[in-house]
């Protein structure tokens, strides 16, 4: 699945010691298109719920990852 591909991703790049802040900019547009895909598919109210939940948390770790050189 390609979320979960994206957040291993993701926690390898945390753990380098390199420059990663585009990187990881990058994956939280991922992160953003797959939350889309999930509210946009989902014909669950709970479901939808948790994809917007999702995209407040996506753009609260963008704010963070902006911040990362």
């Amino acid at each position: 699945d390609r979320l979960r591909a994206h957040v291993g991703q993701a926690r390898e790049l945390l753990a380098m010691d390199d420059a990663v802040g585009r990187r990881l900019d990058f994956l939280c547009q991922e992160f953003n298109r797959e939350a889309n895909t999930l509210c946009s598919k989902s014909g669950d109210v709970a479901m939808t719920r948790a994809g917007l939940a999702l995209k407040a948390v996506i753009d609260q770790l963008r704010e963070q990852v902006q911040n990362v050189e």
